[in-house]
């Protein structure tokens, strides 16, 4: 199968249409609206947001009109550019308005806004998820674990003034007390959702989660504000079934804006920098680019972005992206292939991008390797090259232990692999296809689910060519096991030409017949041996504390207050020598279980910021071991 026939594979049968979707509303919109519920109706708030999902809705330019109930009685939600910015944009034409529920439920259903393109910065979305146009900063994950000292002192909300004598250098920066007030808020809301969990985390907890999110932002910490914001978009995919939710990406998300909240009061310095993060990346001129393309990946957040993003690299073997993301859903994540890339004054669109070349002129660039399209910034069309041709082979050259300590040590987290497959196995989340990597095995995963997205398809086809020697580029999936997410890779039978895998749709046609799969020179370890030897080596059994730490955020403190003997999983970690692990998963529940009482025996309300302390004790320690496992099973 040709490349050509490959890009017009377009899948504009599965689009799903978008008329239905509400704008994104910002955050303090949503907050402002729920606090002025009155007790009653905030009570009532879920059921207002489910009912109002089957109302009657029409779109009419930067206006949707939902008709909430049998009367007529119309909610309009106007949104110009895309956003809810303000309350008074919601207006309901029922009898209770402004004050009824209508407004706070459409706010409360409709995705959280990216406020970086009105001067607001939001969180980007993670390596699967390419960040909005808007240019909004990334900043960097932090990678040591966090030391936190379950039931720790708080430091004070107000600062003194320092004295310095005179020669004595100037003590570091510390936060402002509007930056301890609002970490504090961020913290203490986060520690609220993960006191109830998902389910017990409604549309009014989610407010007070977005308003300590806007007051983060004010105060200037944009990196806790956008964290705050993810934990609530991934809340609502929870509670909204989404097949797309991923429990992992809440508990990441919750980490972090615990992570953030905790570390702002105690930090200094550099280390205060990066945990306030910044609203805007600085672009900064990179004169004259030839760039050869690699690929391009559909985005398509669960706040609510779409679009694609389009890898290339240059001689030297830097990587670039142009990227072309805002509102919308799947349906604007298969179509923005087909947009022109905005760079410069070319006609190239991200799919011919990812198989062409671009010669830039006066171009920006972002610390991340963004490229910008300036006024000032000049491209044209120019000659790609194949993966196995100069420059871009230099890619495959380097050893995969150093690619793999590059990602987790925070560069781009894209493996550049030279794989055979091997076939494919069933795991929880779907079929995995599995790979022989320089001996390594390694398992190749799907990077979306998203059904309107070939990723899954095109995986179940690949399995089936067993034997095949293939190219490929995967992202990093941060396991204590070889794992990544499949992104591209050659064509099984088409020499030269290769497949996006979130874009093209492979057929059966495309897949080598079994006679002529070129028999490995050496049978791979992972290709002779059983399956269930591969997929479960003799690993330390941190799961242990993996599985407590999911189930604090999915069902809350309560869940692991259940009364039951953790003295087994403790002493089977000590004797694997994870020492460290067992006394975490102690505190753990001990925090989750611990509950006072007053004087006249009566339970007091337990103690929310100690068992978060607990809880982002235990899984900032898994994520670090993780890392080092992950590394370990890469050869690194």
């Amino acid at each position: 199968m040709s490349t050509e026939r490959l890009s017009t594979e377009r899948l504009s049968t599965e689009r799903p249409s978008t008329e239905r979707e509400l704008p994104a509303v910002a955050p303090a919109v949503t907050a402002e609206l729920v606090a002025a519920l009155s007790p009653r109706l905030r009570k009532r708030l879920d059921a207002g947001i489910a009912k109002l999902a089957d109302r009657p809705a029409v779109r009419d330019g930067d206006t949707m009109r939902i008709t909430v109930d049998d009367e007529g009685s119309e909610l309009e939600l106007h949104a110009p550019g895309g956003v809810v910015a303000d309350a008074a944009a919601i207006r309901c034409g029922c009898l209770l308005a402004p004050d009824c529920l209508h407004r706070a439920a459409a706010a409360s259903a409709a995705p959280v806004a990216d406020m970086a393109g009105t001067g607001e910065r939001t969180e980007p979305a993670p390596a699967s998820e390419a960040a909005p146009t808007s240019e909004a900063a990334e900043p960097t994950e932090q990678s040591a674990p966090v030391s936190v000292a379950p039931g720790a002192p708080t430091p004070e909300k107000s600062a003194t003034p320092v004295s310095v004598a005179p020669g004595a250098p100037a003590p570091e920066e510390s936060a402002t007390p509007p930056q301890l007030g609002a970490a504090h808020a961020v913290f203490d809301a986060v520690a609220a959702v993960l006191d109830a969990g998902t389910d017990g985390s409604g549309a009014v907890l989610q407010a007070e989660l977005l308003r300590a999110a806007h007051t983060a932002r004010l105060a200037g910490l944009p990196r806790a504000s956008a964290a705050a914001v993810s934990v609530v978009t991934a809340l609502r995919a929870a509670r909204a079934a989404d097949p797309a939710f991923r429990l992992t990406a809440l508990v990441g998300a919750v980490s972090e804006t615990l992570f953030v909240a905790h570390r702002v009061p105690f930090a200094t310095g550099a280390e205060l920098a990066e945990l306030r993060g910044t609203v805007r990346q600085p672009y900064t001129p990179d004169g004259s680019l030839r760039l050869y393309g690699l690929f391009s990946e559909p985005v398509l957040t669960a706040s609510g972005y779409a679009g694609a993003v389009t890898w290339t690299a240059d001689a030297e073997g830097r990587l670039y992206t142009v990227s072309d993301v805002a509102p919308g859903g799947a349906g604007r994540a298969v179509g923005a292939a087909d947009r022109a890339v905005r760079v410069g004054d070319t006609a190239l669109t991200h799919r011919e991008l990812a198989r062409a070349g671009l010669a830039v002129s006066g171009a920006t660039v972002s610390p991340t390797g963004r490229l910008g399209a300036g006024a000032g910034v000049r491209a044209v069309r120019a000659s790609g090259a194949e993966w196995r041709a100069t420059p871009l082979d230099r890619l495959w050259a380097v050893p995969m232990a150093e690619q793999v300590g590059r990602a987790l040590s925070g560069g781009h987290d894209l493996l550049f692999l030279e794989v055979t497959l091997v076939g494919a196995v069933r795991e929880a989340a779907g079929d995995c296809l599995l790979a022989d990597c320089g001996g390594v095995p390694v398992r190749l995963t799907a990077a979306h689910d998203d059904p309107a997205l070939p990723h899954r398809g095109n995986l179940r086809l690949l399995a089936a060519a067993r034997g095949s020697r293939l190219r490929v580029i995967a992202r990093l999936a941060a396991a204590p096991h070889a794992r990544a997410q499949l992104l591209a890779a050659e064509h099984p039978t088409d020499t030269g030409s290769r497949v996006d895998l979130g874009l093209d749709r492979l057929q059966h046609a495309d897949l080598p017949a079994p006679a002529s799969v070129p028999a490995p020179a050496s049978e791979p370890a992972s290709a002779s041996a059983p399956v269930h030897a591969v997929l479960a080596p003799d690993e330390a059994p941190l799961h242990l504390l993996h599985r407590r730490v999911g189930q604090g955020v999915a069902g809350g403190r309560r869940v692991l207050a259940f009364p039951g003997d953790s003295a087994p999983d403790v002493r089977r970690l000590h004797r694997h020598g994870l020492g460290t692990a067992g006394d975490i998963l102690d505190e753990l529940l001990a925090a989750a279980a611990e509950r006072s009482r007053d004087a006249f025996g009566r339970l007091l309300p337990a103690d929310t910021g100690r068992f978060a302390r607990a809880w982002l004790t235990a899984a900032r320690y898994t994520d670090e071991v993780d890392r080092v496992l992950c590394a370990a099973a890469w050869g690194g």
